[in-house]
């Protein structure tokens, strides 16, 4: 009999003789259309037959109610059936790897079904697992690299199951064989790979000429399908140099609360506690100069907790808990414009990059849009449960994005004046908020974790974990290092890119301050990105630099440490 099959995978085809009897044929892995002949046995056909005529009698005795005479009839087993449930079952269990034709030619293919055709389906499933092993391994060693699905190939790596095929490999390497991919090693799911430490091979690769392959810590050649999570990308930080202290400047007699860098880079403002706002030249406050000072301006009654200046004007911002906004302008030194509204202290300043628009956020859980000229307030953005602490402001939308103590971030839509989108990742009050100029993202700062947020929707893109304490400051500068500052006086420096904490330190308080006085409230970048400021709880002001003697010999990145992170991670989400 002749007969046209389709292949399914893991199935067993039945179908049915002149006479109607069963007969079964078992198929494997033959992504084509095949024609199978078979010999119908004679005792396959009595078999068939008394299995069928059981059948109908159980089933007669069943539907008349006697299960006791329907337990007698038990039909005959057929070897060859259960044989076919098994092997049916080991495919379902384990992954089976495709079958490929034959190196050789289909002579050798045909000749290798009839010497296994005696065997049992087991069996033959099991050689023919053995030959597609081989093959890759063969295939592997001598070539590409780049392996798929298409044209019978196994995607991935080479795949190696047993001692003896590690054992072939090693020879072709010692034979001479250009071996591209002998150092690539993939086991079945579940099986596990002993990757060999580089740093403990080299000394045996300086003796021996050879390069040490990976063992699979596997007896079998198939394994059952592992439960835990392997496939994790871990993305390569990039290297920065480490930073440290550089300058102390000690002039305030209050907690440092702002900073603020002018446009042209040649001086800073700080805002503290003692009610006053410092200007200092900021080249010679990196040398810390005894006349780095250059005025102090008075007229806030609280502490002054927002400074800004103008890219446009010669105008400086401030905004205090004594709940006034200010405009100073700098050449006469002198309060030009007061901008009332807020029923309560102001906590953050920022101005709109492109338009005269001054953005403001305070205890009264609103961020109020003024305009600079006319001192008129444009928009209440009102919708946050508590105190708004921290703002930023873009030239594309969302143009204002706000942070509030109620833990949530909120996107305004600034020609409306209503919120677009709502944030509520965080379970800690977010008092942070940073943005870098070379991409449309930014990052929150909370005590639970930093996370980092897509510029446009909001959407979720990563966590910077590792900084537990309540997030004060966040900047960022243009060669990706983010910096973290904690009220406990940690600060973190991240890699902006992939989230890799390159560096934790920790400020020290000046001598005759108090330990706990060591909190950081603010901090900012220089425009150049190489000097960071960092204001305090000791009253004092430090500028910190990078290490120029620095390379990624002398402190390389630890990406033991961060491939643990990063599965621990993965773990998590899973």
């Amino acid at each position: 009999t002749i007969l046209l099959l389709k292949h399914q995978t893991h199935r067993s085809h039945f179908s049915l003789s002149q006479d109607r009897k069963p007969i079964v044929i078992s198929s494997l892995h033959d992504p084509h259309f095949t024609i199978m002949t078979t010999k119908i046995d004679p005792q396959q056909q009595n078999i068939a037959a008394k299995t069928a005529l059981t059948s109908r009698k159980r089933s007669r005795v069943l539907f008349s109610g006697n299960a006791s005479a329907a337990s007698q009839l038990i039909p005959p087993v057929d070897i060859a059936i259960h044989k076919a449930s098994v092997a049916r079952r080991v495919r379902l269990l384990y992954p089976v790897i495709p079958s490929t034709t034959s190196a050789n030619g289909p002579e050798d293919e045909i000749e290798r079904k009839n010497s296994s055709a005696s065997s049992s389906l087991t069996s033959r499933v099991l050689n023919e697992l053995k030959e597609d092993a081989r093959k890759s391994l063969r295939e592997g060693v001598t070539g590409s690299n780049n392996f798929n699905m298409k044209g019978g190939q196994v995607q991935g790596q080479i795949v190696i199951h047993r001692e003896v095929d590690i054992q072939n490999l090693s020879q072709n390497t010692n034979s001479g064989i250009n071996n591209t991919a002998s150092n690539r090693v993939l086991a079945l799911p579940g099986q596990k790979v002993a990757h060999i430490n580089e740093d403990t091979t080299d000394g045996a690769t300086a003796k021996t000429g050879q390069k040490p392959t990976a063992a699979v810590e596997s007896d079998g050649i198939l394994a059952k399908k592992s439960s835990t999570f392997t496939n994790v990308s871990v993305p390569k930080p990039k290297w920065h140099a480490p930073w440290h202290l550089s300058t102390v400047l000690s002039s305030h007699l209050g907690w440092v609360r702002s900073i603020a860098f002018d446009p042209t880079n040649d001086m800073f403002a700080t805002g503290s506690a003692d009610r006053t706002i410092k200007i200092f030249d900021f080249a010679k406050a990196c040398v810390g100069a005894e006349d780095a000072l250059k005025i102090t301006l008075t007229g806030h009654v609280s502490p002054v907790r927002g400074l800004a200046f103008s890219p446009r004007h010669p105008y400086l911002f401030s905004a205090g808990e004594d709940k006034m906004v200010k405009c100073w302008d700098l050449e006469t030194n002198q309060v030009v414009r007061h901008y009332h509204g807020h029923l309560s202290g102001v906590f953050e300043l920022k101005l709109h990059p492109t338009l005269d628009l001054l953005v403001t956020g305070g205890r009264d859980a609103v961020a109020r849009v003024w305009d600079m000229r006319t001192k008129n307030q444009v928009f209440c953005l009102s919708g946050h449960d508590n105190t708004v602490g921290a703002i930023l402001t873009k030239n594309t939308d969302p143009q204002v994005i706000t942070g509030s103590y109620d833990s949530t971030i909120k996107l305004w839509d600034l020609a409306a004046g209503k919120c677009m989108t709502t944030l509520t990742h965080h379970k800690k009050s977010v008092r942070a908020l940073a943005q870098p100029s070379f991409e449309n993202s930014f990052l929150s700062g909370a005590a639970d974790t930093l996370k980092k947020w897509q510029g446009k929707e909001g959407r979720f893109m990563k966590n910077f974990s590792g900084h537990k304490a309540v997030i004060n400051a966040l900047c960022i500068n243009d060669d990706g290092v983010a910096v973290s500052g904690a009220d406990n006086g940690t600060m973190n420096f991240w890699d902006y890119q992939t989230g890799h904490c390159f560096q934790k330190t920790e400020t020290v308080a000046q001598p005759g301050s108090l330990d706990a006085e060591n909190g950081i409230f603010a901090a900012e970048f220089d425009l150049s990105g190489t000097r960071l400021i960092t204001g305090e709880a000791d009253k004092s002001i430090k500028i910190w630099k990078q290490n120029e003697e620095a390379s990624e010999l002398t402190h390389p990145v630890d990406m033991s440490a961060w491939r643990k992170k990063c599965l621990a991670e993965a773990k998590q989400r899973k």
